[in-house]
């Protein structure tokens, strides 16, 4: 979002960003579409539409039922007409497809690290969390060749980052747990069946990444999806 909101700066497109997290709604923005010219070419990136769609509306994303869509950045880059610059390029890798992505495409490792050290800053990942990190880390157990750590911060991307070359991770506090590796797209749909999809989010391929959103879920529920998850992934 922040490369996106620089894009449009550089090129003096108008934005209106209300700095929300996951799960933001198109309603979120109702005072602003109100004020907004009827004629104007209107575009949400990464909302919720849980109200009636302006006319000459299009919405942006690369998550959940959009997710073999290029990135959010991407996307506004092509409707512009914009070409991205290599750094740009790569962190629309990092957003659809994390560490392995930017591999592909040919990323240093020093540029590997730029961008995830960019992208952690970018999500208020502070250097008490990344201490944090590496002390749930310690605690990390294993069921069934499925790894498991609750985390002691909610800031999970520093313990990701430390632990990537997983292929099956599950992270958890008392209010909410992401799965990482094998399935997860499978899973995240399943359990949008379940609970519904504004509760429920996954991106980064068939092999990246699923969660609740935060406080959705109660501890004792949190534990049942882990059980449920080691289960449908582990081994044995």
């Amino acid at each position: 979002m922040l490369e996106i909101a620089k894009l449009l700066r550089n090129n003096n497109i108008e934005f209106f960003d209300n700095n929300l997290a996951w799960g933001a709604k198109l309603s979120d923005y109702q005072n602003q579409l109100k004020d907004i010219n009827q004629s104007k070419y209107v575009v949400g990136i990464e909302l919720w539409q849980d109200i009636d769609i302006p006319q000459q509306y299009r919405g942006i994303d690369h998550h959940n039922e959009n997710s073999e869509k290029p990135s959010s950045l991407e996307q506004i880059a092509e409707l512009l007409g914009i070409k991205l610059s290599r750094y740009q390029q790569l962190v629309a890798e990092n957003d659809k497809g994390y560490i392995d992505a930017m591999l592909k495409f040919g990323a240093t490792k020093r540029e590997i690290e730029e961008i995830r050290k960019a992208d952690r800053k970018s999500q208020g990942v502070t250097d008490q969390d990344e201490r944090l990190a590496e002390e749930s880390i310690k605690n990390l157990h294993t069921e069934k060749g499925v790894a498991i750590i609750k985390s002691l911060t909610d800031k999970f991307s520093p313990i990701c980052d430390r632990l990537y070359y997983l292929n099956k991770l599950i992270i958890y506090t008392d209010q909410e747990l992401n799965y990482y590796g094998i399935s997860a797209q499978r899973l995240g749909q399943k359990y949008q069946e379940r609970y519904g999809d504004e509760w429920i989010y996954y991106g980064g391929g068939k092999d990246g990444y699923f969660g609740f959103s935060k406080g959705y879920l109660t501890p004792q529920e949190i534990q049942t999806v882990s059980e449920e998850v080691v289960k449908y992934v582990g081994e044995g």
